[in-house]
């Protein structure tokens, strides 16, 4: 709701910039999209890599999760 506020506000006061960045939104999207999903599989990746190495600290504790 905010950044609707703040569009509005930018269409008031200077409306060829807020019509660019509403045109330009969905391309700038679309280009950092693959970078989420990059940064989706590293952390998953971490996550990953830290349950295996925390594994044999929850085998020898034998207590059930």
């Amino acid at each position: 709701m905010v950044g609707f506020v703040l569009w509005l506000l930018l269409l008031v006061v200077c409306w060829p910039l807020a019509l660019l960045a509403l045109v330009l939104y969905p391309i700038v999207w679309l280009i950092a999209l693959p970078f989420r999903l990059v940064g989706i599989t590293v952390g998953a990746v971490f996550a990953l890599l830290a349950a295996m190495l925390m594994l044999p600290a929850r085998v020898l504790r034998g207590h059930p999760v």
